[in-house]
């Protein structure tokens, strides 16, 4: 993979200084969120009976929704956020303007945990988390501002590597 081929997947919507350069109009965050809360109520999540929606926009307006998926063998459960990222990835989609998560904690916004931050990062920096509650409030964060100074795919660059002293 070429150093400007990653550049270009990896920094999507971005603009001049890294400014979004998409607006997500308010009655489609308001349709990503009740789309979110909508996929919540598909969770299978017997053991911690935390329910998680999410709703992710593509690039090309596209909406892939997932759910939470626990397992008896607790580390093979899989979050909703990553559940509507491998969906949307397994259909072709690998570019994103957002993503909704939801739950039904009404005293906190719900938040990404660190694995599904990483997971979100492969896929850019510069992109809309919508942080809800069930009475649809929402806080806007990117990914970057979720995950600062992070680890992802430049980091692999070929260049990088040959450049790192210890590997010499």
């Amino acid at each position: 993979i070429l150093a400007a081929e990653v550049a270009l997947v990896h920094n999507n919507c971005q603009g001049i200084f890294g400014l979004l350069l998409h607006e997500i109009r308010m009655d489609i965050v308001k349709k990503l969120i009740q789309q979110s809360q909508e996929a919540k109520k598909q969770a299978y999540c017997p053991y911690s009976k935390f329910r998680v929606g999410a709703a992710l926009l593509t690039l090309e307006n596209h909406v892939f929704t997932g759910c939470n998926v626990e397992n008896a063998c607790y580390n093979l459960g899989i979050c909703a956020e990553r559940n509507a990222m491998a969906k949307a990835v397994s259909e072709g989609c690998k570019v994103f303007k957002a993503i909704a998560i939801a739950s039904d904690m009404n005293d906190q916004f719900i938040s990404p945990c660190g694995g599904c931050r990483q997971f979100m990062r492969e896929f850019g920096t510069n992109w809309d988390v919508f942080l809800t509650k069930p009475d649809g409030s929402y806080l806007e964060k990117t990914v970057d501002e979720l995950l600062p100074i992070s680890f992802g795919p430049a980091e692999l660059l070929t260049e990088k590597l040959v450049s790192n002293k210890w590997l010499k």
